[in-house]
């Protein structure tokens, strides 16, 4: 099922600086919330800035160990809000990650990105296959969901995160002018 490719290695690049800047962001200001806020629950999908949080480091643990052979969390999805339970702890894993998905994204190259990815889906009980680019869209896009949840959190909780506009961002313009 592999397809013309339409997302390309820079695309991928770029959008892993977005996700390192935003990451830095949000965990910035949740630091500056006490843990009774972060952990308040507020309605949201994965109830509590830390639990989404929580959410988005578990979906890029999931989706990098089968894009680069990561290990696995060590928690389903339905309990990835409880993936670690000490914020510091998750800020560091976080950062940690970002780096990893960033050094991984430098190694993505048109080829890898023409093929298909194929794994068992746990949520669809089954083995799946597609192209890497509309992946790549969905990676990418699912930790801009989530990560627009925590910011709306946070800014209820009197936080801000500065800007969040891709192209306001310098690291990520810096990024995105890499060949």
């Amino acid at each position: 099922m592999a397809s013309t490719v339409f997302v390309t290695p820079n695309f991928v690049r770029t959008m892993a600086a977005y996700n390192t800047a935003m990451n830095t962001r949000l965990y910035d200001a949740s630091s500056r919330l006490s843990d009774e806020a972060r952990r308040e629950q507020r309605g949201a999908f994965w109830g509590s800035i830390h639990g989404t949080l929580n959410h988005l480091l578990w979906a890029d643990q999931i989706w990098m160990s089968r894009f680069d052979g990561w290990e696995m969390p060590k928690v389903t999805q339905k309990d990835s809000a409880s993936l670690f339970a000490d914020f510091d702890t998750l800020k560091r894993e976080r950062v940690a990650a970002d780096a990893k998905i960033s050094d991984w994204a430098r190694r993505v190259d048109t080829d890898w990105l023409a093929n298909d990815q194929t794994w068992f889906s746990g949520g669809l009980g089954r083995e799946v296959s597609q192209p890497r680019g509309t992946l790549m869209m969905h990676f990418f896009n699912h930790q801009t969901h989530h990560r627009g949840q925590a910011h709306a959190m946070i800014t209820a909780a009197g936080e801000k995160t500065g800007d969040t506009d891709l192209f306001m961002i310098p690291e990520v313009l810096a990024a995105a002018s890499q060949p």
